[in-house]
C-alpha cells in the first residue's frame, strides 16, 4: 500500500513538473520594410557611419521580465543617433545576465551603418 502511495505522489510531482516546463510565451519581433541576408546593391543610399542602439528590460527574481525587449526601440535609437533612415550591414545581438532568484537583465542590441535614402534627404 505504501509503495502505491509513493508512486502516485511521484507521478503527480512529475506531471506538475512537466506542466511547469511546458509554459511558454510569444513575442512579436517586429515589422520589416527591407530585410535581407544576401548582398544587395545599395548604391542609391548615401553612406554613413556605424552606430548602435540598445533596449533592455529588467527581470525580477531572474525569471520574470518587467516588460518586453524590443529590437525596434534599439534600431530607432541607432537611426536617431546616425540621423538616417536605413541601416546596412546590421548585427542584432541578444544579451543578458542573471543573478539567480534575485535580479537579471535582458537586452537587444543592434549595430550597423546608418545611411540616408534619397526620399529621406528631401
Amino acid at each position: 500500500m505504501e509503495i502505491i502511495l509513493k508512486s502516485r505522489i511521484m507521478l503527480a510531482a512529475m506531471l506538475c513538473a512537466g506542466m511547469f516546463m511546458m509554459i511558454g510565451c510569444t513575442t512579436r519581433l517586429g515589422d520589416f520594410t527591407v530585410i535581407s541576408t544576401k548582398n544587395v546593391d545599395v548604391s542609391g543610399v548615401k553612406p554613413g557611419d556605424r552606430f548602435s542602439g540598445e533596449d533592455c528590460v529588467s527581470m525580477l527574481f531572474g525569471m520574470i521580465p518587467m516588460g518586453e525587449v524590443n529590437w525596434k526601440n534599439a534600431m530607432d535609437q541607432a537611426l536617431e543617433r546616425g540621423k538616417g533612415d536605413v541601416m546596412v550591414d546590421v548585427v542584432l545581438t541578444a544579451k543578458g545576465w542573471v543573478i539567480p532568484y534575485i535580479w537579471g537583465q535582458q537586452c537587444m542590441e543592434i549595430a550597423g551603418t546608418v545611411s540616408q535614402t534619397a526620399s529621406y534627404r528631401r
